[in-house]
């Protein structure tokens, strides 16, 4: 079924809604937020969840494109779970992903400070924009979707020390990108 068919059940009320998404980006969101939480359970939960917030947010809102839009809630919901079990543990997972980009990217997560992550955000945006498409991908696949080097290689067909060392390189480049449009200090 088409994405406007499955947003027209959502406006209808139709309860195939959930059912016509699940089938059809089920495995896509399970596996985002299985990247991210690394335990089945949260993950299978934080997937109805996102079937729960799709059918409370349609209407009013209409995505324009399904997948990211859903996928951006997976990983929303994702991650909150994330650092709520996480809050008082230290060691592995998504505290190792999120340090690899502590050094180029300021943090805070101070409500206030929202008006700068939008500018944040955008730079990142403008910066991915202008990589090649290989190395956009790989650092798209680690850092948006929480897949492995492994993972990343083996999608893409190549080395994962390859994977390892242009994600280095990209890092250093966004680092060096930001501290130019004076993001970073």
């Amino acid at each position: 079924m088409e994405d406007t068919q499955i947003i027209g059940l959502y406006w209808d009320r139709d309860q195939r809604a959930v059912e016509e998404t699940a089938g059809k980006y089920g495995s896509f969101l399970l596996r985002l937020a299985w990247n991210i939480l690394r335990v089945h359970g949260d993950a299978e939960e934080c997937v109805n969840d996102v079937y729960l917030r799709a059918w409370n947010a349609m209407p009013p809102e209409r995505p324009v494109a399904l997948r990211p839009w859903l996928g951006r809630i997976v990983r929303n919901l994702s991650l909150d779970r994330w650092k709520r079990d996480h809050a008082q543990k230290r060691g592995g997972g998504m505290e190792d992903l999120l340090g690899e980009l502590a050094e180029c990217v300021p943090g805070g997560g101070d409500p206030q400070k929202r008006l700068e992550d939008q500018e944040i955000a955008g730079a990142i945006s403008q910066f991915l924009r202008r990589l090649p498409e290989e190395s956009r991908n790989m650092f798209l696949r680690r850092y948006w979707y929480g897949q492995g080097a492994a993972e990343i290689a083996q999608a893409l067909g190549c080395g994962a020390g390859r994977v390892k060392s242009s994600l280095f390189r990209t890092r250093k480049a966004l680092r060096v990108y930001l501290e130019k449009e004076g993001i970073v200090l």
